[in-house]
């Protein structure tokens, strides 16, 4: 498996966006994206911590090669 890259909160909802998800609404400075049945909260940061990301993607049911093919 690969590393999870650093990104941006921009970056990660534009790249789940590629992968079909849809922003439903803003709180503040988190992100909810919706796909189907599942969906997941991206907060809006300069950096997404590894650990935070990871578990941002586990909560989409996204898989990391799937992620960093989305980024590009």
């Amino acid at each position: 498996m690969p590393k999870l890259p650093i990104v941006s909160g921009n970056e990660a909802v534009k790249a789940l966006q590629r992968l079909g998800f849809t922003v439903v609404r803003q709180k503040g400075s988190h992100i909810i994206l919706r796909q189907d049945r599942c969906g997941c909260v991206v907060p809006n940061h300069r950096e997404i911590k590894t650990g935070t990301l990871a578990g941002i993607l586990k909560q989409a049911g996204v898989s990391v090669e799937e992620f960093i093919t989305a980024l590009h």
